[in-house]
């Protein structure tokens, strides 16, 4: 009897193709040992198609809600900015707060578009036909959409709601801030770097098991701990800007949207998807 569950794991995946697996079941076959880097592609392609097939609705209802929690990363980064001390390591414990929305939204399985920058993408990488690309740009506007409308509502709630204090406004304020502070290009580096960090927590997950919290609250704190744009999180500071008067939807749209959506989807997509795709494609062929 084989007694090690590495190569038990690496057996089935050679012995069985994973396209007829739930996205359950091979995470059973991960928690049996240390997964290898085809069946960590796997996984995520099995949610990948999975996700892919979900009604449109219920695409949109979980987009919005994402987009609502990711609101809470502003919501907590303010509160701490009120409450600590103005020195000069305050934003190293503010930056927590930026964790906090992500957390819920992958621990809640809600749909964020950088996490759909790699899930859907390794089923066209693995079926690269029209009806797959049209099924994954589908899936993009929908939720990058619900997403975006969910920001704005929450950005509006927070500036409007009388639940709130002046100070803490202001602090909400000058978290804000810092997503219109670079340039074009700037900003577009940034994306991409954050969208290759998310990607790349993604990929992680699987393997995370308990330790799944601690990746999501430590990739994520490194991208807010760098400033690096994020489309979702930065949408609610810069709509927040907007709606509070300090910037308009010009530069929401040009300084904000465009370079941040490219440099996410470029991130996401080429550094990490095609990467991990690509050093275990051929091994998947021979498995074919």
């Amino acid at each position: 009897m084989d007694k090690n569950p590495h190569r038990k794991s690496d057996r089935l995946l050679s012995v069985h193709s994973l396209d007829g697996l739930t996205p359950d079941e091979v995470q059973s076959i991960i928690r049996a040992g240390r997964p290898s880097a085809a069946l960590i592609h796997e996984t995520i392609r099995a949610e990948g198609e999975s996700e892919l097939q979900r009604p449109l609705s219920a695409l949109l209802v979980s987009g919005f809600a994402a987009g609502l929690s990711m609101g809470l990363s502003l919501l907590i980064e303010g509160m701490l900015h009120v409450q600590l001390p103005d020195t000069s390591w305050r934003e190293l414990l503010t930056s927590f707060g930026y964790s906090f929305g992500f957390l819920i939204v992958v621990m809640g399985r809600q749909q964020l578009f950088t996490e759909n920058t790699l899930t859907p993408i390794l089923p066209l990488l693995h079926h690269p036909d029209f009806k797959t690309l049209r099924q994954v740009l589908t899936l993009w506007a929908i939720v990058l959409s619900a997403n975006i409308l969910a920001t704005w509502v929450f950005a509006y709630g927070l500036a409007e709601v009388s639940a709130f204090t002046a100070s803490e406004r202001i602090a909400f304020l000058e978290v804000s801030r810092h997503a219109l502070e670079s340039d074009f290009e700037a900003t577009f580096i940034k994306a991409g770097l954050a969208g290759w960090l998310i990607a790349l927590m993604v990929w992680l997950l699987p393997a995370a098991g308990s330790a799944r919290p601690f990746v999501i609250i430590l990739v994520t704190y490194i991208v807010g701990i760098a400033g690096l744009a994020h489309i979702i999180v930065g949408s609610v500071e810069v709509a927040y800007l907007v709606v509070m008067g300090e910037a308009d939807l010009t530069a929401y749209f040009f300084d904000f949207f465009v370079p941040t959506l490219c440099g996410n989807v470029l991130g996401g997509v080429l550094l990490v998807a095609a990467l991990n795709h690509g050093q275990i494609a051929r091994e998947l062929k021979k498995d074919e």
